[in-house]
């Protein structure tokens, strides 16, 4: 949250400024607190003011200035005048469209989606891993008046949500202990896994019948059930989820939205290249729809 009474850093920082630009110039920590300060631009549509931009990054006015003015000229950030507000630029867009070409399956993915969108009535969500959280890639937004969005970009902790737990579920057990040590096991609601052992059977339970359900894990009142898109070498690298109230996606429904998002993800994983793994049981692979 922006503050519209913070207090200009520059007084507390006075006499480390110049030392820090000196050091900005020749080293990679000037790259490393602009892409800060992409990351926080890139949290709010609104945009930011030069101070709670310092505010949030902890560094002096002066050096955010700088880094933004390097990246103005790059349009990586742009100026709002009137507002005195800054914006992330059209060049980001341009560099992250380039990852979007490499890796189309936002694209292959899009009518199987909307498809299924149809089908289920509530909102579909692509996500996939980022280090210890599930990423939003792109989202159909449901047609009922109520329904649950949230922004792509956006993240959550793998172990929380549907969709992080779909591919967490055909993760090396290595990889599942380096989440729970990492502190992965957020209690989000009284809901959300915060024992091991509990997110340990959990996902063998996703493995035993090929699709992970967030039972108001993130958010009370949300359901979700996911199901995970698998590369050419069967890993799990992304997935797919139904989202909405409990009052529409009840438990009675919970199987049966399973096997169409498993249906969904097959598709998508057989566009891409993908294979399902070894491991998951025939049984829990619908028939094509």
């Amino acid at each position: 949250m922006k503050s519209e009474n913070a207090k200009p850093l520059r007084g507390r920082h006075a006499d480390n400024v110049q030392p820090i630009l000196r050091e900005d110039r020749t080293s990679v920590q000037a790259l490393s607190r602009a892409l800060s300060l992409l990351e926080i631009l890139g949290e709010d549509d609104d945009g930011y003011r030069l101070i709670d931009l310092a505010e949030r990054s902890g560094l002096p006015s002066p050096t955010v200035h700088r880094l933004l003015t390097t990246m103005q000229q790059k349009r990586f950030v742009s100026f709002e005048p009137d507002k005195n507000l800054w914006h992330i630029g059209a060049q980001c867009f341009s560099v992250g469209s380039v990852f979007g070409r490499r890796h189309n399956i936002i694209e292959l993915a899009t009518p199987i989606m909307r498809r299924l969108r149809d089908v289920a009535g509530e909102t579909v969500n692509l996500g996939g891993m980022d280090q210890d959280d599930v990423l939003l890639l792109h989202q159909i937004e449901s047609k009922q008046m109520v329904r649950a969005i949230s922004r792509p970009g956006s993240r959550s902790p793998l172990a929380n949500t549907a969709m992080g737990k779909s591919i967490l579920a055909w993760q090396a057990a290595e990889r599942v202990t380096e989440v729970i040590q990492h502190g992965g096991l957020q209690r989000l609601t009284p809901q959300s896994i915060a024992r091991g052992t509990t997110l340990h059977g959990a996902l063998a339970g996703i493995r035993a019948r090929g699709y992970a359900i967030d039972n108001e894990e993130t958010a009370m009142g949300l359901r979700c059930v996911a199901a995970a898109v698998f590369n050419e070498f069967g890993v799990a690298v992304a997935a797919v989820s139904v989202v909405g109230p409990t009052s529409r996606v009840t438990s009675d429904r919970v199987e049966s939205l399973g096997r169409h998002v498993m249906a969904a993800t097959r598709d998508i994983t057989l566009l891409v290249g993908g294979r399902l793994p070894k491991e998951m049981p025939a049984m829990a692979v619908p028939e094509a729809s």
